[in-house]
């Protein structure tokens, strides 16, 4: 079987609910970020075998296969087509995950996996409520009723429980959160993400043109008094707005290809995706996924956690990374080191793609090895993936 090669990963910085990029349609965000990745590889435009992306929220303007309008919105040719993923939280991890296999298997040897998320314009649950305004039905039917009677699956109920169960504190969660900002704000000002993403043209309300550069979401004057000051979410709950992610708007892109097609095309190899997994876990925790998920992705390439340089766990909540690094005793340094979504901003199906941008240059910054990348989502599933940095297919 083939290996599978990252030749190249971008991502907009992200924009707040109802922000700097709420104007953009979420069609054209994606073909922005597929734009900038044919332009920094070289790729013939009819070279691409496939285009697969993930949403989440498939209705209004991230309708009719999202993953095909991408492809006809971008410079790639009309010839290559596109496909849509939903894995909630983890759509366009899975969205990598299926380029990856095509290219391993030799069906296709260049794939642009990414995913994107309008949530300024389509809400999170709008396609459930629609279908509930319209009489169409709910998606629970008889069956799953029977066997989780009166349960109302909810990740924020999954958050409280997974703080209850790993014995995570307020305090921790709002120190963690704290954390995530702090990261996010030094990464920032730093320049570490200058490399990772696509300048975006905007329309500011005066009229004026701007680029977006920086990440919306990150507060510069967050304070840990102010975290601690939050109310919880649930009565009685450890969980707060500051302790969760953020509703945003972003996309992001990855490109895989084969040994086969680097060569042909003279393709940067940055990374080999060394193994990969997806897991189903208990439905109304829900969020405890990543542990299972990381424990069979190390299985798989023969690692231990302290083999892995860089981890990047989804901060859908704070209680996930944290009782995914309790649970599997994980060195806290090394997890979210640029901040996460609690202050970078959670953009629901390009979440994934972004996360694996960002993990692949910071491996790059830092000259480190082996990276490791879990997400939590929606209905108790989970995805997890090591990459490992690479400069040549020689290595």
């Amino acid at each position: 079987m083939a290996d599978a090669y990252i030749v190249g990963a971008v991502r907009t910085a992200t924009g707040r609910k109802k922000g700097r990029l709420s104007k953009i349609h979420p069609v054209d965000l994606g073909a922005m970020v597929v734009d900038e990745l044919v332009d920094r590889t070289g790729i013939p435009v009819d070279k691409v075998d496939d285009v697969v992306f993930g949403v989440v929220m498939q209705i209004g303007s991230q309708a009719s296969n999202l993953g095909r309008n991408v492809s006809l919105s971008s410079k790639l040719a009309l010839e290559v087509p596109g496909t849509t993923v939903d894995r909630q939280c983890g759509s366009s991890l899975q969205a990598i995950q299926f380029g990856a296999q095509a290219v391993m298997s030799g069906t296709q040897d260049v794939v642009i996996c990414g995913g994107v998320e309008a949530m300024s314009t389509v809400e999170i649950g709008s396609n459930v409520r629609d279908g509930l305004e319209k009489g169409r039905g709910v998606p629970k039917g008889e069956r799953l009723e029977a066997d989780y009677p009166g349960i109302q699956f909810s990740q924020f109920d999954g958050a409280e429980l997974l703080a209850e169960k790993y014995d995570i504190s307020r305090e921790e969660l709002d120190a963690f959160g704290f954390l995530s900002h702090q990261r996010a704000i030094h990464a920032t000002e730093s320049g570490y993400f200058k490399d990772e993403v696509v300048p975006i043209p905007i329309k500011l309300e005066d009229g004026s043109s701007d680029l977006h550069t920086i990440d919306e979401g990150i507060r510069f004057d967050a304070s840990l008094e102010a975290l601690q000051s939050l109310n919880p979410l649930r009565e009685e709950g450890v969980i707060t707005a500051g302790t969760a992610s953020q509703i945003s708007d972003g996309a992001a892109a990855i490109m895989v290809a084969n040994e086969s097609a680097v060569k042909k095309f003279n393709l940067p190899v940055r990374a080999k995706i060394h193994s990969l997994a997806v897991v189903g876990s208990d439905p109304v925790i829900m969020l405890e996924g990543p542990i299972p998920a990381t424990q069979k992705v190390l299985e798989k390439a023969g690692l231990s956690i302290d083999d892995i340089d860089l981890y990047e766990v989804n901060e859908a909540f704070g209680s996930v990374p944290l009782a995914w690094a309790k649970a599997l005793k994980a060195d806290p340094e090394k997890l979210n080191v640029n901040g996460g979504a609690q202050a970078l901003g959670h953009p629901l199906g390009g979440t994934g793609a972004k996360l694996m941008t960002t993990l692949v240059h910071e491996l790059e910054r830092r000259q480190k090895r082996y990276g490791l990348i879990a997400i939590c989502e929606g209905g108790g599933t989970a995805n997890a993936m090591i990459i490992e940095r690479m400069d040549s297919v020689a290595e």
